[in-house]
Order: C-alpha cells, then structure tokens, then sequence
C-alpha cells in the first residue's frame, strides 16, 4: 500500500481539473461510482457541488468515501444486531 497521492484529471462541469488522492482513495470512488452506476466524473461533480468553498476537493473526496463506508458499516451492525 502506497500512501503517495496519484494525480488524476477529472472534469466538472465541462471542465477539467486535476486532483491528487491516495490509490486507495482512486478505487473507492469508482467503486462508490460502480454502486450507483455513474460515472466517477458525476461523482465527484456531486461532491464537488455540496462542498463548502472553504473546503478543498481532494478532502471533499476523501471525507466521501469515510462517510460512504462508515454509513454501511453502520448498516451491516444494524442488521446484525436486529437479527
């Protein structure tokens, strides 16, 4: 596991821009995008729009996925605890 941010182009809204995220932080959102079958471009167009100015994309993305996977983490301990 490499903890190197990777450099990646996307475009919102027509345009490109370039954001730096951990290989790890790359998978999770296609794979977020995958579940819900956009693109990852729509996905982080989504997140780019609910953003707060004051707050960059890149950690906009990251805050993301932690929220996305503790949410069905959540989830699965609801379920487990309900059965």
């Amino acid at each position: 596991m490499s903890g190197r941010p990777v450099k990646r182009s996307l475009t919102l809204k027509g345009h490109r821009t370039s954001v730096s995220l951990e290989d790890e932080f790359w998978r999770a959102l296609r794979e977020i995008a995958a579940e819900r079958g956009i693109a990852i471009n729509a996905l982080a167009a989504e997140i780019d729009e609910s953003r707060g100015l004051d707050v960059g994309l890149a950690s906009a993305l990251r805050v993301h996925v932690l929220t996305h996977f503790r949410r069905a983490l959540d989830r699965d301990r609801d379920r487990d605890r309900d059965r």
